[in-house]
């Protein structure tokens, strides 16, 4: 059997707050380590019929970058639950709500820069 493996690395503070986040795998076809700003990780334990997960972010990830970044990990959760389930009503709807997140998102920042 094949394995497969992915390094996370976290930078902590004195407070440990993450300052970096690095990761690597080996099934990849760039061998450098990457940097990251930020993480979300979950797992599905069929047990225990729940999620269990990991999110991490860096003290220099931007309010910006955060909203970029659940833009675009609830379009690609919105992807793959179509792809897993055929729904396609199911995974419009959630695409619908990421870009009503988004747009919401811009339009709050729009009124913030005007103050």
């Amino acid at each position: 059997m094949q394995q497969s493996s992915i390094n996370i690395n976290v930078h902590l503070d004195a407070n440990k707050v993450p300052e970096q986040i690095t990761w690597s795998a080996t099934d990849t076809s760039a061998d450098d380590i990457k940097k990251a700003k930020a993480m979300m990780l979950a797992f599905w334990d069929g047990a225990e019929k729940s999620a269990l997960r990991i999110d991490l972010w860096t003290k220099d990830m931007m309010v910006d970058e955060m909203a970029d970044f659940f833009y675009q990990t609830l379009m690609t959760m919105a992807e793959t639950y179509h792809r897993a389930t055929k729904n396609d009503e199911l995974g419009n709807d959630m695409k619908k709500f990421a870009k009503d997140f988004y747009h919401k998102f811009s339009e709050q920042q729009v009124k913030q820069n005007k103050v």
